[in-house]
């Protein structure tokens, strides 16, 4: 409460305002000595023009006066009264300015619901006239040109051009085709109430757009008839509103059922199946034999601290790390062979190119060397790219997402562990210590990336001590401190495979398991490798996912699978 003055019982009361433009608030003072206004403004809006307004006025230095309330000035009270006036005839324009929307917005809306009761009455029929239309896809568009044909798909996009004029890009997954819709076709209910990503079936002809216009494949379908078959919200639950590229990266994992409808999302998992597909032709192109490995096992291979355990009738088992062991047992009966298969991997690794469940490109060969392996990795990788550009709708989307991308020039920089140690220092690259990395450490995510996209080419990065190597992995013979083995890493991804010949020799095998504190008798089947008649082999595993953000130069290999599992993430 603000303070009163003493009057006799004749006078007027008068309310005093107090004022502090250094420390009082307009926002919450009330006035009083103790929460004092900020503005003389303000005391006149509250307490209007009877207030009596006392300002704080400080001493100044050097005199003997005492700092305290003042009675404000009649310049000051006339300047605030001014402005008070000003804010009251700003607020009353924009009262009127709202009014006036408002009554525009309810004269809008009522004449938005007499033309919807309006375009209730409005009823397509097919000419019967007309030829019978064809049902086509929309990839078959373009040889189906001055044909009457029948499309269905999604809205994937939608322009009211008056209203006789309303232009649908329709999308059924295997293109984009744009329709116009003109006169009684556009005036009917559901074309008044169309929105994004309902489903809808168009009649009508395709015919070539002249020159200067443009639209998906030149072309466009003029429609004759068409029907709404389910209808998307709008307003607040629209599409857009739910998912847009300013979403939260969390929103857009939840939603991403309705991320996959976006044109780049769902063009990577097109280039993804064309990637799938080019690795099963090169291997068999190769004379490989595609095999389906168990997803559940008994055996760790890339140490048990990244396994996924489960209860397997009452026996402990896990989902697989790698099919690697299983691939090696065929090569005595089914020759080389490989597997497009998941794996999965316990690593509490919040990176952008981890994931705990993603695709694994691994194969198996035997009677080989360790530079019959290299061969056979590039050529894999150089070919799976070529069969992918050679389809041009994929080549179209990995040029239209990664603009620069360029086919690796081989043969491919190869490099020994040694060398890699040697390349870090003199170039500077450190632990986040400031110290160096010397022989015998693993070369981390970091660091190997930082000297691949500093090369800028891939690098078969190999030999690496056995001590920081899987079990399995051959001793080289010139060396035995260290291992035939590679990772292939590319720029802007890093390593994208990891291979090795493969222990032949059993006795070597099972000092191996020894040295890894490993129990050998749930790996019978596999030490039996050795046994039976051993051979030279070796094989490798490619990350799908790795590779093809290499390819489409994407951030993150979380958006190369169609619902990728990370740490925290098991949905949808």
């Amino acid at each position: 409460m603000a303070d009163k003055l003493p009057v006799d019982s004749l006078s007027i009361t008068s309310v005093v305002a107090h004022v502090d433009e250094t420390k009082g608030s307009d926002e919450t003072g009330n006035g009083s000595v103790e929460a004092p206004y900020q503005s003389a403004v303000k005391a006149l809006q509250a307490h209007g023009d009877s207030v009596k307004i006392q300002v704080w006025k400080a001493a100044a230095a050097g005199t003997d006066e005492t700092s305290g309330y003042v009675a404000i000035s009649g310049a000051a009270l006339k300047k605030a009264v001014k402005k008070v006036g000003e804010l009251e005839r700003k607020a009353a324009k924009a009262a009127e300015q709202a009014a006036e929307l408002a009554a525009k917005e309810k004269a809008a809306a009522e004449e938005r619901e007499r033309v919807l009761e309006a375009a209730k009455l409005v009823v397509l029929k097919q000419d019967p006239s007309l030829p019978a239309a064809t049902k086509i896809k929309i990839k078959n568009s373009v040889e189906s040109r001055g044909k009457r044909v029948k499309v269905s798909g999604w809205v994937h996009r939608l322009r009211v051009q008056g209203k006789n004029m309303t232009f649908i890009v329709l999308r059924d997954g295997t293109g984009y085709l744009q329709c116009v819709l003109t006169d009684n076709l556009c005036q009917t209910y559901d074309a008044l109430t169309l929105t994004l990503e309902s489903t809808v079936t168009v009649y009508g002809v395709i015919n070539e757009l002249p020159a200067g216009k443009t639209a998906p494949d030149n072309h466009e379908l003029t429609v004759d008839y068409w029907e709404c078959v389910g209808k998307a919200p709008g307003g607040e639950d629209a599409i857009s509103n739910k998912v847009n590229e300013n979403s939260d990266p969390s929103v857009k994992y939840d939603l991403r059922h309705l991320v996959l409808r976006e044109e780049k999302a769902s063009g990577i998992l097109k280039v993804r199946s064309t990637v799938m597909k080019a690795f099963r032709d090169h291997f068999d192109s190769r004379g490989f034999l595609e095999v389906t490995p168990p997803a559940m096992v008994q055996t760790s291979v890339e140490g048990g601290s990244t396994l996924f355990e489960l209860n397997y009738y009452n026996e402990k088992a896990y989902l697989t790390q790698s099919s690697q062991l299983y691939l090696e047992t065929c090569l005595p009966s089914l020759g080389d062979v490989y597997c497009l298969a998941e794996s999965f991997r316990a690593e509490k690794s919040h990176t952008r190119r981890h994931l705990s469940e993603y695709t694994h490109c691994e194969a198996e060969m035997a009677f080989i060397s360790f530079d019959d392996l290299l061969a056979q990795l590039e050529d894999m990788i150089c070919d799976v790219i070529d069969r992918t550009l050679a389809h041009k709708p994929s080549a179209d989307i990995i040029y239209k997402l990664n603009p620069e991308f360029k086919k690796p020039e081989r043969p491919f920089m190869r490099m020994d562990y040694t060398d890699a140690i040697q390349y870090l220092k003199d170039n500077d690259i450190k632990k986040e210590d400031g110290t160096f990395y010397e022989v015998g450490e693993d070369i981390p995510e970091a660091p190997e990336r930082a000297m691949t996209d500093k090369i800028n080419r891939p690098i078969f990065l190999c030999r690496f001590p056995a001590e920081i190597k899987s079990f399995y992995m051959k001793r080289c013979p010139e060396n035995p401190a260290l291992t035939e083995s590679v990772d292939v890493l590319m720029p802007g991804v890093g390593e994208i495979v990891g291979g090795s010949m493969r222990i032949s020799d059993l006795d070597e095998l099972m000092a191996a398991y020894k040295r890894e504190g490993l129990d050998p008798t749930p790996y019978y089947w596999f030490t039996d490798q050795r046994k039976y008649g051993t051979s030279e082999h070796g094989g490798f595993g490619l990350g799908v996912e790795r590779y093809i953000a290499w390819m489409l130069n994407l951030f993150t290999v979380r958006d190369t699978c169609l619902y990728p599992r990370f740490t925290g993430r098991a949905f949808p």
